[in-house]
């Protein structure tokens, strides 16, 4: 299985549509597989991420907030979104990895500003 997280700095990135760099991680059997791939975008694009998801075969994106469109089309697709997630990367793969993380989490390493 694979998963595709957006990321900026060591945080899910705000935004989708806006995302340029992403992690990608491999789940062999109950652990995640290391080391994990890191790919820059060369700039902001929903459309360019949808087009890498399905070219790399992820099942899984965890990613902040995403518009309904690009949400529904992935979904069509088969993948599975787990959007709306606020917090640190590494804490939102290692809860996606127990299958315990769900749309709409703040993380408990999130930062309140």
């Amino acid at each position: 299985m694979k998963i595709l997280v957006t990321i900026c700095k060591n945080h899910i990135a705000p935004r989708f549509d806006l995302t340029i760099e992403v992690l990608i991680a491999t789940r062999e059997g109950k652990k995640l597989g290391t080391p994990f791939r890191t790919i820059l975008l060369n700039r902001p694009s929903a459309e360019e991420l949808c087009s890498l998801i399905m070219k790399e075969h992820i099942d899984t994106v965890i990613c902040g907030g995403i518009e309904e469109k690009h949400l529904k089309y992935l979904s069509w697709k088969k993948i599975k979104v787990i959007h709306s997630v606020i917090g640190p990367y590494a804490e939102a793969l290692k809860e996606a990895n127990d299958n315990r993380l769900q749309s709409g989490v703040i993380l408990s390493g999130a930062v309140s500003r």
